[in-house]
């Protein structure tokens, strides 16, 4: 059984492992032993914290399976993206010219380096083992994050994004990297990316032109990038789109990938998503798949489970699903179906 929960510190070798297999771009995810027990341990502070709105914290989660301990993935929740220093973002709108005398009004798109998206909660660190794409277990590992926020609903914003991989091919070429963040830094696209894993993306940015880039001057190659999604992207992309995320006019500064946005109360996962209570048993008439979590905090755990779920009356686990949630009999749970 595959179980997702908060990250602890012995998991440290196995997730340098996930980092060095997870695709470029996923800046939160850095290959650099420090930079993870870092985070791992700020992770694990922010679990412990008794707090009242959204902050700076951290939640760190990764996906075991219990019986060979190894870890399949990983994920996070930033409470606040831009609390401690801005979270810099492209916004993409047009720009309107007009001449009175020539009656002539013409529109044409641009790019302008902001921090609008400050203050929003965000979804990163994305990844999952090959093996396990495009199954139920991806699911868990992106949705179990919802189901965490809507049981700690004072701990997050009322908006959470979330920034999808842009294009690069197999080389690691970005040509939206290449056509204009390189002009500003002598790097390539990994080295850049690898860069903002290490430190942060604000230095980066705060090297980035203030004014406004008109995208018709920049070569078809690097439009064709703004709101393309890199194909490893693909799944995290549509598993949140069928969450009611929807796409924006924020793109990333450095491959121009998309941004997802959702109000937090019209998510799917936390709007419809159900509490009940357990009743331990032995056989189960399975009726459907669901997401099953604890509400607990630093304990918190979520798995994928087949059951016979009936609003208002308690949910039969069996002892392994009641073991894999660490709840026992009369315990609260949240669940949503596949």
């Amino acid at each position: 059984m595959l179980v997702l929960r908060p990250v602890e510190l012995t998991d440290l070798p196995q997730l340098q492992q996930l980092a060095r297999a997870s695709l470029v771009g996923v800046t939160s995810l850095p290959d650099d032993t420090e930079r993870l027990r870092e985070k791992i341990l700020d992770s694990c502070a922010s679990f412990e914290k008794d707090v009242q709105g959204p902050g700076p914290e951290n939640y760190f989660f990764v996906l075991e399976n219990l019986t060979t301990r190894r870890l399949a993935g990983c994920s996070e929740i930033l409470a606040t993206a831009g609390f401690s220093e801005p979270f810099y973002s492209l916004r993409n709108r047009h720009f309107t010219s007009a001449s009175r005398e020539l009656n002539i009004e013409h529109g044409v798109p641009a790019l302008s380096l902001c921090h609008d998206l400050s203050g929003h909660t965000l979804l990163r660190g994305f990844h999952i083992d090959a093996a396990l794409e495009r199954t139920r277990f991806s699911e868990l590992l992106s949705r179990a994050r919802l189901l965490f926020i809507a049981a700690h609903e004072a701990r997050f914003a009322e908006a959470v994004i979330t920034e999808i991989v842009g294009y690069s091919d197999e080389q690691g070429q970005s040509p939206f990297w290449d056509a204009l963040g390189k002009h500003f830094f002598d790097l390539p696209y990994v080295e850049a990316e690898r860069l903002c894993g290490l430190q942060s993306r604000t230095f980066l940015a705060e090297l980035m032109p203030q004014y406004p880039i008109y995208v018709p001057m920049l070569p078809p190659a690097a439009q064709a990038c703004i709101g393309r999604i890199h194909p490893d992207g693909q799944e995290a992309f549509d598993i949140l789109e069928r969450e009611g995320f929807e796409t924006n006019s924020y793109i990333d500064l450095f491959d121009g990938g998309p941004t997802l946005y959702a109000r937090t109360s019209n998510i799917r996962s936390i709007a419809q998503s159900q509490t009940g209570t357990v009743h331990p048993g032995s056989a189960i008439d399975a009726r459907g798949s669901y997401l099953v979590s604890n509400d607990s905090l630093k304990d918190y755990r979520a798995i994928v489970a087949e059951l016979d779920y009936r609003a208002g009356q308690p949910v039969a686990l069996s002892a392994e699903m009641c073991a894999a949630l660490n709840v026992t009999d009369a315990g609260a749970i949240r669940l949503i179906a596949l």
